[in-house]
């Protein structure tokens, strides 16, 4: 039985590790400090307050306009200028959920806190195990993610959530055997994970395949014009390269095309396969599904971190690794017909769940 192991750290929730027969699969860093340092690609993190873009960084609650941190042009991205990805969480705490061993991390997010109104907590358990799939007859490796918000403060009548895997490290290291359904982590916590299967600098002669291609067509700064359609030149099931440079994509992909029907806990919805990928150099597969009703994918264009050469950590540059991040629509808050999908009342809970499953062929 070939060996697999997941390390995560307490900063942001970060996965430090997702190894398959030896191979890392995720970008990522050796130390915390690193992290801290070099991340500006937000590798392994947990997102949130909100995911994605808004719109000229504003967002109106409780009868009043909010400015937020713009740090992307004009829009605020991923929660502001420090975000859940930033923050130490509490934990792991060893639980067992859903039939599996895993662990659970909190994180207390005050009112006011990057300008976000209300006191939430954030709770998110990592579970993990393998499984033999009827079709196939393929052992995989699985790790689920499920995300929970709670509304716990009574500063305001309603805010706005949304969270995705695009985390601050304590002294100390939590280590678990990793073996069969057992697993290893490091305190690091995650959001959103670049992967890499090809066992090279670079994803280029990954083979993907998308479950839709109907997605939010942009405006020149990267927000949702409104509509939404068929991405060019893409068909869903249908299996297609990432070259040296092309196809190049940052775009939110629609599984689930109307709004209203799109609940605040998605994880009472059917947990659908948003896409697929494998490399023909390693032979290995990943599989990324979700009960969310969109995915932002991303070829990694704009990944461009330093080498550390005192930690002997390489360079990353343009495509060192491709994102797959289940989420709500791109500035749903800012948009009438969508931002009930996000706004949370005092009292309710927002949720997600996520599954890797990964082998080799």
């Amino acid at each position: 039985m070939e060996e697999s192991a997941f390390t995560f750290l307490a900063l942001g929730g970060i996965i430090q590790e997702f190894r398959i027969a030896s191979l890392n699969i995720v970008q990522g860093f050796p130390t915390s400090d690193l992290y801290k340092r070099l991340n500006s690609p937000f590798f392994g993190e947990t997102i949130g307050r909100t995911t994605n873009r808004l719109k000229d960084g504003k967002i109106v609650l409780n009868g009043k306009t909010i400015s937020l941190f713009k740090n992307n042009g004009p829009n605020s991205l991923h929660g502001g200028k420090e975000g859940w990805g930033k923050k130490t969480f509490e934990g792991p705490k060893a639980v067992s959920r859903n039939g599996r061993e895993g662990v659970l991390f909190t994180y207390l997010s005050r009112d006011g806190e990057e300008g976000y109104p209300g006191t939430v907590e954030l709770r998110v358990w990592y579970t993990a195990g393998k499984e033999k799939e009827r079709e196939d007859g393929v052992e995989k490796t699985v790790l689920e993610m499920e995300y929970e918000v709670e509304f716990v403060g009574d500063e305001c009548e309603e805010t706005f959530v949304g969270v995705t895997n695009h985390r601050s490290v304590r002294t100390y290291t939590i280590a678990f055997c990793c073996k069969i359904d057992e697993w290893a982590l490091l305190m690091r916590y995650l959001l959103y994970s670049y992967f890499n299967l090809s066992g090279k600098p670079t994803i280029e002669g990954t083979e993907a395949t998308l479950h839709t291609t109907q997605y939010l067509p942009l405006d020149d700064t990267a927000i949702p014009t409104g509509t939404i359609t068929s991405y060019p030149n893409l068909t869903p099931y249908q299996p297609f390269t990432l070259g040296p440079t092309d196809p190049d994509i940052d775009d939110c992909f629609i599984v689930n095309t109307d709004p209203s029907s799109i609940p605040l806990d998605t994880r009472t919805q059917p947990l659908n396969p948003l896409a697929s990928f494998s490399h023909p150099l390693t032979n290995i597969h990943l599989e990324v599904l979700s009960t969310e009703p969109a995915f932002q994918f991303y070829t990694g264009k704009f990944i461009n971190v330093p080498a550390a050469e005192e930690e002997n950590v390489p360079a990353r540059g343009p495509r060192s690794g491709f994102c797959v991040e289940p989420s709500r629509y791109v500035n749903a808050p800012n948009v009438d017909e969508w931002k009930g999908m996000c706004l949370v009342k005092r009292g309710q809970i927002w949720g997600s769940k996520t599954v890797y499953k990964a082998w080799r062929a």
